[in-house]
């Protein structure tokens, strides 16, 4: 099964929109969602502090907001993983 982790931190509205929109991208596909509180992890902040929420794919490919669901399921479906 694919997984996708979203780079996230407490109190992130967008964070929040980004959580909503992946969950509506689950009820069509198949993978798992691994959010990642950014805040507790250094180089994670100096990395994504000022990008999140950030998604990253199995094949180590990123999406930044902002996004939206198209943007999501096109990336999943062309991923061979």
């Amino acid at each position: 099964m694919n997984y996708l982790i979203l780079y996230t931190t407490a109190g992130c509205h967008l964070c929040e929109l980004a959580e909503s929109i992946l969950n509506k991208v689950q009820a069509n596909m198949s993978f798992s969602v691994i959010p990642t509180e950014i805040g507790d992890d250094d180089d994670l902040v100096a990395q994504y502090g000022t990008r999140i929420p950030v998604i990253k794919f199995p094949d180590d490919s990123e999406l930044g907001w902002p996004f939206e669901q198209s943007d999501i399921e096109s990336k999943l479906k062309t991923d061979p993983s």
